[in-house]
């Protein structure tokens, strides 16, 4: 069987050296998890697989790229909000969010994904765009760019598309890198102190350009993900954390 780079898209289906890899888990098989300190509380981060990943924060629990088998979040808690960064198959399934989803949760999505959201999933769902703002609860939700910078991957993630998110509650700041290269927004960065920084290839950057870019908007501590490409674009996360030596923490999860 082989796939198109539609169809990796699609479904987040991985072809190497002639063999298809679908990397999301059937079920959730003890998830790893790690607990950060904020002024009225813990964050709790659970790695889901690839680019899903919950957080329970003080203000309720968020899911974020939501996709693969429902069962994988059985043993989890319900989502109070649901954030999605943009319309590939491995950050954004209409059939899992379905499945998770309750009139009374919120969705926030790119513009684009909004677009083409099925009517069930309209209910309580709002769109924000690169450099926009809103807010859930007490948490302030600001929508940063993630595109390609790379002439050849442009047609990946176009600039202005794709959002990634930094969310700020109780004095803490916490990012979301979606599907990006290293990009002045993210280097930009300040008082992050925790951060989800994506390495693949030919999708986004290698492990040299994503430590580079932590390197420089140096997070407290930062989670390597997204790192499973095609075509032997699989970036190592141990050499991730070497390259960024002292400049951060570097947490590992069980994404795959």
């Amino acid at each position: 069987m082989t796939f198109s780079r539609r169809d990796f898209l699609r479904t987040g289906a991985i072809v190497a050296g002639g063999i298809t890899f679908i990397p999301f888990k059937a079920f959730a098989d003890g998830h790893s998890m790690h607990e950060f300190k904020t002024d009225n509380g813990m964050i709790k981060v659970h790695p889901i697989n690839h680019a899903s990943v919950i957080l329970e924060t003080p203000e309720g629990v968020i899911y974020v790229d939501t996709v693969g088998d429902p069962a994988q979040y059985a043993d989890l808690p319900k989502p109070d909000l649901i954030l999605i960064t943009h319309e590939h198959g491995d950050h954004y399934n209409a059939d899992t969010l379905a499945a998770l989803k309750s009139d009374e949760t919120p969705l926030i999505t790119n513009p684009a994904v909004f677009d083409m959201l099925p009517d069930n999933l309209k209910t309580n769902a709002t769109q924000i765009g690169n450099g926009g703002t809103t807010s859930f609860k007490a948490v302030n939700i600001e929508a940063i760019p993630a595109y390609n910078t790379t002439e050849e991957r442009k047609n990946f993630h176009p600039k202005g598309r794709d959002n990634g998110y930094v969310l700020t509650l109780d004095g803490f700041r916490l990012y979301i890198s979606g599907d990006t290269e290293d990009i002045p927004e993210m280097r930009a960065l300040e008082d992050i102190d925790l951060a989800f920084v994506c390495m693949n290839l030919p999708f986004t950057m290698d492990a040299n350009a994503a430590a580079s870019a932590v390197a420089e908007f140096k997070p407290k501590v930062v989670y390597p993900y997204h790192y499973r490409g095609r075509d032997g674009g699989t970036q190592d996360p141990a050499e991730f954390a070497k390259l960024v030596g002292e400049a951060a923490e570097v947490k590992m999860g069980d994404w795959y």
